[in-house]
């Protein structure tokens, strides 16, 4: 059920997305090219996250009609859980690249991913 109140509520994936798209296009309309890469980076993961693992007994062969929707996969579901641990998970990588960088003397990159991880307090906390 599209339209269901659990279905809504399990679908955090989804919700994300819409609140990342929103903020994407405000950071589009201000320049902010930092904000807008980053933005469409956790789109794309939120993306990944949700795509149905390959079958392992049988690549998919199957051909397809350009633009009948036929060759549409199934999505996962992400929980609010799922939602949170993969951004979890992209504030961490940025922590240890920023500490990686700083160690190594790279001062202006370390400074671009803190003002990264900045940005992503904001959707790790929701």
């Amino acid at each position: 059920m599209k339209g269901s109140a659990s279905s809504t509520a399990e679908n955090a994936g989804a919700a994300m997305k819409a609140q990342l798209r929103c903020d994407l296009r405000t950071a589009m309309r201000r320049g902010d090219k930092g904000e807008t890469a980053l933005l469409r980076e956790l789109v794309a993961a939120l993306d990944n996250a949700e795509a149905v693992p390959l079958r392992q007994e049988r690549p998919s062969v199957d051909r397809h009609a350009f633009g009948d929707g036929s060759a549409e996969g199934e999505r996962r579901l992400l929980t609010r859980r799922d939602v949170h641990a993969l951004m979890l998970g992209e504030m961490k990588a940025r922590l240890e690249a920023a500490a990686e960088f700083a160690r190594l003397g790279a001062e202006a990159r370390s400074i671009a991913l803190d003002a990264e991880i900045e940005i992503l307090r904001r959707y790790v906390l929701k």
